[in-house]
């Protein structure tokens, strides 16, 4: 487990226009504020960061950040490849770390961007490797327009003996998108490169 530094000027921004949003969208109080609690996260583009460093803030909750034991490419489009082709044969790669004393902790709040309709290989890996029987898990999703597919009975299926409760879910612009409108924009441009 790791403790992270201060949030960024970024992270505080976004946090404080999430938090109507989080007061809105139905997260769960179901989870008293009192109990020892973990933030566990993975994301690639930071949307989920964010949003870890606020339940993180709010519930004083330990962090930690779900991270491959081997980084995925910068290139968006290699990274979908990749995880298509994991998921698609069941891979769960090697975590670049565990957290030592899961049994600690009552709540796991567990974070994740939605790739290729379901939950990423790196969360399918985490859940694999820790005991969650008897834990409460809050998870909080963000995605790029089609929903939380399977990502919910992954969790279940892989944390059967735990409490998966209603989170959070946040759509927010896929990459791909972005990526999509700038090329356009950029290709539109009479300029040299």
């Amino acid at each position: 487990m790791t403790r992270l530094p201060s949030p960024t000027r970024r992270e505080v921004l976004m946090s404080s226009l999430l938090l109507p949003l989080a007061a809105a969208s139905g997260v769960s109080s179901a989870v008293p504020s009192d109990v020892r609690a973990l933030v566990a996260w993975f994301s690639r583009s930071g949307n989920t960061s964010v949003i870890a460093g606020q339940i993180a803030r709010s519930r004083e909750a330990d962090r930690f950040e779900i991270v491959p034991a081997s980084a995925y490419p910068d290139d968006y489009f290699e990274t979908v490849e990749q995880a298509r082709q994991e998921r698609d044969r069941g891979f769960e790669p090697p975590l670049a770390a565990t957290v030592g004393q899961i049994g600690s902790y009552e709540t796991l709040y567990l974070g994740f961007p939605i790739w290729g309709g379901t939950a990423p290989p790196p969360i399918r890996s985490f859940l694999a490797e820790h005991d969650l029987a008897g834990k409460t898990i809050v998870p909080f999703i963000t995605h790029g327009g089609f929903g939380t597919g399977d990502s919910l009975s992954v969790v279940a299926d892989h944390a059967p003996e735990a409490r998966l409760i209603d989170g959070f879910v946040l759509e927010r612009p896929q990459e791909r998108q972005t990526i999509e409108r700038v090329t356009e924009w950029l290709d539109g441009l009479e300029v040299g490169r």
